[in-house]
């Protein structure tokens, strides 16, 4: 019976492919492609306001990590990277908006979208890009927003958090109490500085010393994107946003602000909601009525058998009702302390 329902299922699916191709070649359709390679994304109409303009709206949801999705196999840098494509090759887009609601995550994944954001502003013909933050925009949250031409927060978002972390677990004591005693070969002094098994006093000043410079050249990296951002978007919005107090290097110690702290401190321009976003895009884009547009991945059939065929569609999940943390080791995150609690 089991091999008779697997059959039927397999069977069920070679129908759906032949039927998909047998009405493609069948009924002529006008495909405009935009990319070969990548995301592929369909146009998805938030709000219909019966304009010629657009505004494309950007989400950012959640840990920020390039990780591949759940489906469809591109990672959160990918489809957003294709998103700013589309807005910046579609002549009736003529603003973004970021809707930023995340603690932050993977250091180098919110770098790279950092870039795509400042290289799209750079690159779409003056097409603003203004932030929405939710509920939770901090640390790499934060990071990301901070490019944008204009940056929005509500009066309760949590944002701030400027800082990088970088964590291990060292269960030595546990072992030496069940009497498990680690063997370790390396090719060099430090190469095991990381390790979760060494003797906690075995761990020299040089060691730690190292560890706290990459970290800080890291938080380097995190304080110098802020300042430059902030400045060119007060550049750009000719002294109409805030500008940063001479104070904020004192505020970017990790600490998490309150939105309205954040705006004395001119870490966002605007005190305000969603709506109070688009009509600020729409006010710097010059523009009197949009559309809310949203490009968002597409996903077919094609997708599914591609999936089957992913070494990393091997485990099976489980829905717990919350996102458990998927911190590794060993690696530098952006991420709130709201979140690491």
């Amino acid at each position: 019976m089991i091999v008779a329902i697997v059959l039927l299922v397999l069977l069920g699916f070679s129908l759906l492919g032949n039927l998909s191709h047998f009405l493609s070649n069948l009924v002529p359709v006008k495909v405009v492609r935009t990319n070969t390679i990548g995301p592929r994304l369909e146009e998805v109409s938030l709000e219909d306001n019966g304009a010629a303009s657009k505004i494309a709206v950007v989400e950012i949801e959640g840990i920020i990590t390039d990780r591949l999705l759940d489906q469809g196999g591109y990672n959160m840098v990918d489809v957003i990277k294709a998103q700013l494509k589309r807005a910046e090759e579609d002549d009736k887009v003529k603003a973004v908006i970021l809707k930023v609601d995340s603690p932050g995550g993977e250091v180098l994944a919110s770098d790279e979208i950092s870039r795509a954001i400042s290289g799209f502003q750079s690159k779409s013909r003056g097409k603003p890009v203004v932030c929405s933050m939710g509920s939770l925009a901090a640390s790499g949250g934060y990071y990301v927003s901070v490019p944008c031409r204009w940056i929005v927060a509500n009066e309760l978002t949590i944002t701030g958090s400027i800082g990088v972390i970088m964590s291990t677990w060292n269960y030595r004591g546990l072992m030496d109490k069940v009497g498990v005693l680690p063997l370790t070969f390396k090719s060099g002094k430090y190469k095991d500085m990381l390790s979760s098994t060494r003797e906690p006093d075995t761990i020299t000043q040089a060691e730690r010393d190292m560890v706290q410079s990459l970290i800080a050249e890291t938080y380097g990296r995190f304080t110098n994107v802020v300042a430059t951002g902030r400045q060119t978007a007060s550049e750009r919005n000719r002294g109409k946003g805030r500008a940063l107090t001479e104070q904020w290097p004192d505020y970017a110690d990790g600490r998490i602000l309150s939105g309205n702290e954040a705006f004395k401190l001119g870490f966002v321009d605007e005190l305000g909601t969603f709506e109070d976003a688009v009509k600020r895009a729409k006010s710097i884009a010059g523009i009197s009525r949009a559309n809310l547009v949203e490009f968002q991945q597409r996903f077919d059939i094609s997708d599914l058998f591609r999936l089957f065929g992913q070494s990393e569609s091997k485990a099976v999940k489980v829905d717990l009702g919350m996102e458990v943390p998927k911190l590794q080791a060993g690696r530098l995150y952006f991420l709130s302390p709201t979140y690491l609690r």
